[in-house]
């Protein structure tokens, strides 16, 4: 809400590094040649989601993987 301080969510560590976790995959596409993805970030809201490059998700695989079988190659219709 407007006027309330917001606090941002912990990070957990992952192989001794600091990270913010992935809630889910929202989108895919290309830029110049490079997979990137819409990310939700656990504990944010929708207008801090960012597109990551693939490489800097390696610890959402599992989500990555979800949101493909899911929507496979529609994922680029789904931007609005």
């Amino acid at each position: 809400m407007e006027g309330q301080k917001k606090i941002p969510p912990k990070l957990v560590i992952i192989e001794g590094e600091e990270e913010f976790k992935v809630e889910k995959i929202l989108n895919k596409r290309m830029v110049r040649r490079k997979e990137k993805f819409l990310v939700r970030w656990k504990g944010y809201m929708a207008e801090e989601d960012t597109w990551e490059n693939k490489e800097n998700l390696e610890n959402a695989k599992e989500l990555i993987a979800e949101f493909e079988r899911e929507y496979g190659e529609e994922a680029e219709e789904l931007r609005q």
